[in-house]
């Protein structure tokens, strides 16, 4: 299988790097281009905001970019790569798994680490985030990433964001080594509970892999430890296995008020990509929305494109983003008999139409617990409320300047 070749350009994020010995000696350009359409599979925030500057966008090419909003309210690029693509693992959702149909590639330690600096060098990225197949055990992948890391922070001088991905089951060691170096680490719990996990895969053991890590990693970031500093996040696939969003939110409120993680991300799974009978450049080339696709219970997975796993992505974050900014707490949610949030509302409103006995609120005297509790209002319109009311009265809804669509949302739910 022979692809085209494709100029990089300074706009692009580059794609994620991969692995195989035998490719060793292509140059590293080379590979990058191996990996432009590689780079689809991670689908974080894809769908996590409704600001189209936040949002992951294809180029011309097929890479993905990934822009990063930073603390002033701008945002950068950011080089998300991985080290390989050759992984000894079987995970039934990943393209990239052991048995897949795919071109293989690596770049060493130093390779990568030079061509950061040099990218870095010639327009200003917000950092890396670096990832890895695993190959052959967890800790001998986790050598090539801290080896990355290292060669930046100590030869370069690095002092700039790196985010290093956890391997599953690797070491204490490797694991403390990686908070000495990142900015921010992460290993994705993937399925909430061993039981789901089981019909995923068999090379990892989900207690001791995954859950021992997280629990690692949070008793390591605690406050008052020498890596507090470090931010920690996980990430699900949605709709891989049989989870119900139920048990996917309870595992993510537990995840943040007891383990302390600072973001949680969800990916939807959909059918279409590996699928063996399929050619894998057809296969690559023909996703307008990259997903995973699931083998061993087809019966569960969505088709290419399909709306409903979006939008049962879209209604996750939305959840997340009510515990995390508006003060939600799991026992809040409200689920439909099969366990999943609704979705044709979004869970706020949801929430909100199930409990009238609320409304209405009134702008002028409510609380901003009271306000983040209307559809429509969030926390900088919450606030704008407040600071308004302290200096003049409302004299109609229309006095806040809330957006059109968002005033019509809010209105049910709202007196002066």
């Amino acid at each position: 299988m022979v692809r085209g070749a494709h100029k990089l350009r300074d706009h692009f994020l580059l794609p994620k790097l991969l692995y195989i010995c035998y490719h060793s000696a292509m140059e590293t350009t080379d590979k990058l281009d191996i990996l432009a359409r590689d780079a689809q599979y991670d689908l974080s925030c894809a769908c996590s905001t409704k600001r189209p500057e936040e949002h992951r966008k294809r180029g011309g090419d097929g890479s993905w970019l990934y822009p990063v909003t930073v603390a002033s309210g701008g945002s950068g690029i950011m080089l998300k790569t991985l080290m390989s693509n050759a992984c000894t693992n079987d995970c039934k959702y990943c393209p990239l798994r052991e048995n897949n149909d795919t071109r293989r590639t690596t770049v060493q330690p130093d390779e990568l680490a030079r061509f950061f600096m040099e990218f870095q060098s010639k327009r200003h990225l917000i950092g890396l985030f670096l990832s890895s197949g695993v190959i052959g055990s967890a800790d001998v992948t986790m050598d090539r990433l801290l080896g990355t890391a290292e060669i930046l922070r100590k030869q370069y001088r690095y002092r700039g964001y790196i985010h290093l991905k956890i391997i599953p089951g690797a070491s204490h060691a490797a694991m403390d080594k990686a908070l000495s170096l990142a900015s921010a680490v992460s290993l994705n719990i993937e399925t909430p509970g061993a039981s789901h996990f089981a019909k995923l895969s068999e090379a990892k053991v989900y207690e001791q892999d995954i859950i021992g890590g997280l629990k690692y990693l949070s008793e390591q970031t605690a406050k008052g430890s020498p890596y507090a500093r470090v931010t920690k996040t996980s990430q699900f696939i949605v709709g891989a296995s049989d989870e119900s969003d139920r048990e996917i939110l309870n595992y993510t409120w537990g995840m943040y008020r007891r383990l302390g993680y600072d973001r949680l991300y969800y990916s939807a799974y959909q059918a279409g990509l590996g699928d063996p009978s399929i050619p894998g450049e057809i296969r690559r080339q023909s996703m307008p929305n990259p997903v995973v696709e699931n083998l061993l219970i087809p019966e569960l997975a969505a088709p290419v494109g399909d709306p409903t796993i979006l939008m049962r992505e879209h209604r996750l974050y939305q959840a997340d983003f009510l515990y995390r900014q508006y003060g939600f707490s799991y026992d809040d949610l409200i689920f439909d008999t099969t366990g999943n949030l609704e979705l044709g509302a979004d869970p706020k409103l949801v929430w909100a139409l199930r409990h009238p006995e609320r409304y209405p609120v009134s702008v002028s005297r409510a609380t901003k617990e009271e306000l983040l509790k209307v559809p429509g209002i969030g926390p900088a319109m919450a606030n704008r409320i407040i600071t308004h009311r302290r200096s003049s009265p409302i004299g109609s809804l229309e006095n806040l300047r809330m957006p059109n669509y968002l005033l019509e949302k809010a209105k049910p739910f709202l007196v002066k």
